[in-house]
């Protein structure tokens, strides 16, 4: 979640931004984690008053441990992140881990800054949900106040351990970066579009692909395509001298042609969008045994066209690969995709924004069949700040989606339904968006703001705005709604 205005404006008050934070084009760079994690740590320490979380009605032991009580809920919510190797800026694994940050995560624990899950649970479900009930927060927070009570740590079940390779066993095939990306130190976020080109020993069928970063730290998140190379079309898939390409200078077919992608003709190949996606501490999420899966030719790549790096303050590198689990079989029922807002259906009214300008607007799809729903992924750039779908039936009925109340463009989920979603012929999903250009968001890019406008191109500037809306489903049968998905939760043996 964003700091609220009140609080940006003592962030920058006491962090003012250098000259060095602004690029030629006098894009101010804004709020980063660490960033945020300092203000609000600077600010609980400022305060020998800090507000104290309601506890009233809410059932405590008279004395919380970690051991009893804190060590179980941060294991569960914050340890998938909060280890170390993995995006969390600190580990939450033992006492004295916890214990030296005990301030820091009361603090943000109780704003609900941490753990980020962004839909609102009181509108819809989901799986894989962190989300800490008020009890849970209470219970930190009184850890805290009773001067954070280690109790019996010789009780303490072993902490899990989790997998070097994947929480998806060993896979078939790993796909690696062709080179290493140097990111320099010098505390900005850094967008780039990359590729990663493959050659298997047959056209096949995959079961899942895992996108691992190789600096969980940097590495903030990935939305990738799948490029897939008809026979003859491509004669060398590993031909291009450049792998990467920043996208705040190049996008698009100049991206693309940096990067080799086209055929030998000059042609461009079919594109799988959204294939493969990565946000930090997302488990990964198998389809139902016989749904999904993507077709891939034996000669093909990934495309990354969304690889954001934090900033860092030293220079650094990363080298990231894709796992791949092949399938013996081709699915019997493959997903497919809608595709709403940008680039796909009207947005009304048009996606405008004048500086200074609060709006909100809608796009809306009509379902031509009977579909049976497994995901859903919001997307909007820097200046949203509110996200709400849902769908009318037939009879009338409505039927809740997603709400998201505090739109983050860090924290971007593609969210799964515990069990598949019937939605009927005629059913017309609607979904708005409301974006603040205002220099009182937080996320603002521009200092003073600027016009800002929704491009036709599928490929745009995070200075951009975007309004989409993408859901994943297979064509509907009798007894779908009782299809749970698998969920990988549980950390495998190292």
């Amino acid at each position: 979640m964003e700091p609220t205005p009140t609080l940006a404006r003592l962030c920058e008050a006491i962090f003012p931004q250098r000259s060095s934070d602004r690029s030629p084009g006098g894009e101010l760079i804004r709020s980063s984690f660490s960033f945020l994690v300092a203000c609000i740590v600077l600010l609980f320490g400022c305060s020998e008053t800090a507000r104290e979380e309601e506890q009233d009605g809410i059932d405590l032991p008279d004395t919380v441990t970690f051991a009893a009580h804190i060590a179980p809920l941060l294991w569960e919510n914050c340890m998938p992140c909060h280890r170390p190797g993995q995006a969390g800026p600190f580990s939450l694994i033992t006492y004295q881990d916890a214990r030296r940050k005990a301030r820091t995560i009361r603090l943000v624990t109780g704003k609900r800054y941490m753990p980020p899950w962004p839909a609102d649970t009181s509108y819809s479900r989901f799986l894989g949900e962190r989300v800490l009930s008020e009890r849970q927060i209470a219970l930190i927070a009184k850890w805290v106040d009773q001067g954070t009570l280690s109790g019996d740590t010789l009780t303490l079940p072993v902490p899990p351990a989790f997998s070097g390779t994947s929480l998806l066993g060993e896979p078939d095939a790993v796909v690696w970066l062709p080179d290493t990306f140097h990111v320099p130190g010098d505390g900005r976020d850094h967008f780039m579009i990359a590729k990663a080109p493959f050659e298997l020993e047959r056209d096949t069928f995959l079961r899942a692909i895992e996108f691992v970063p190789g600096n969980r730290r940097l590495v903030h998140h990935m939305n990738g395509a799948m490029v897939n190379y008809t026979d003859g079309a491509k004669r060398d898939v590993f031909a291009s001298q450049v792998s990467y390409v920043n996208a705040e200078i190049a996008s698009g077919p100049a991206a693309f042609k940096t990067l080799a992608l086209e055929n030998d003709d000059g042609s461009w190949p079919a594109l799988v969008p959204s294939a493969v996606n990565y946000l930090p501490g997302m488990a990964p999420v198998l389809p139902p045994a016989g749904i999904g899966g993507l077709f891939v030719k034996k000669k093909g790549a990934f495309l990354l066209n969304s690889l954001h790096y934090g900033p860092s303050s030293r220079d650094t590198m990363d080298r990231s690969r894709f796992n791949l689990w092949f399938a013996s079989q081709p699915p019997s029922r493959p997903l497919q995709e809608i595709s709403m807002g940008s680039n796909h259906t009207p947005i009304e009214p048009p996606l405008h924004l004048g500086p200074g300008e609060v709006r909100t607007f809608g796009t809306s799809y009509t379902l031509t069949q009977d579909i049976s729903v497994l995901t859903l992924n919001p997307h909007m750039h820097l200046l949203g700040k509110k996200f709400v779908a849902f769908a009318i039936a037939p009879s009338g009925d409505t039927i809740p989606l997603v709400r998201i109340n505090d739109w983050d463009f860090r924290w971007q989920y593609t969210y799964t339904f515990p069990k598949l979603l019937p939605l009927t012929k005629g059913t017309v999903v609607h979904v708005t968006g409301t974006f603040d250009n205002t220099a009182a968001n937080p996320s603002q890019p521009f200092d003073p703001p600027r016009d800002v406008t929704g491009t036709d191109s599928r490929f745009m500037r995070t200075t951009d705005e975007m309004f989409q809306f993408f859901i994943t489903y297979i064509d509907h049968r009798p007894g779908d709604e009782h299809i749970s998905s698998p969920l990988i939760t549980e950390p495998t043996p190292s």
